[in-house]
């Protein structure tokens, strides 16, 4: 499975942890990168310097308000569809990168982050039960994993940097 792929699971599936970090540290990456790709469509606007530090904003507000007892699930249908959503950006993101199908790699992402939303929901109710920690403690230790993980994704593995066209067997 070539390097895209993995990178559209991953990140997929952290944005049904937190929706707004696999964007925002895809578009912190793409600062660097510049791939010509994205020139011409909509999704140049990840290279973006406004778009990148707005994301990231956007990310630890959601790590902030993850934390509050009024917030909805992550798996009631509107949180889902945003998941879902910030998973396909990714994806589609990736893929344009790569020379493949926006489309493909939009409904991989959209894919990987509804089963993420569900993974990371199922993980901290549980996790949260048989430990006696609080939620918000819980959630705290998911950030940290979702950074972590999304760091290495992306910054670790050149995320924004095209995948060379030499024949692999």
């Amino acid at each position: 499975m070539s390097k895209h792929r993995w990178q559209t699971l991953g990140l997929g599936t952290l944005a049904g942890f937190r929706s707004m970090t696999a964007p925002a540290l895809l578009s912190s990456n793409l600062l660097t990168y510049h791939p010509r790709a994205l020139v011409g469509s909509p999704l140049r606007y990840l290279q973006k310097p406004v778009v990148a530090h707005g994301l990231k904003l956007l990310a630890a507000g959601e790590m902030t308000a993850d934390k509050l007892p009024q917030m909805p699930d992550r798996i009631t249908p509107v949180a889902l569809l945003g998941r879902a959503g910030a998973g396909a950006l990714v994806g589609a993101a990736l893929y344009k990168i790569n020379h493949d199908s926006q489309w493909r790699g939009a409904l991989l992402g959209g894919v990987a982050a509804i089963a993420g939303s569900y993974l990371s929901f199922f993980l901290r109710k549980k996790t949260t039960e048989q430990s006696g920690l609080s939620s918000g403690l819980v959630g705290g230790l998911e950030d940290v994993l979702t950074l972590a993980s999304g760091l290495a994704l992306t910054k670790g593995t050149h995320a924004g940097e095209p995948q060379s066209r030499r024949w692999s067997l």
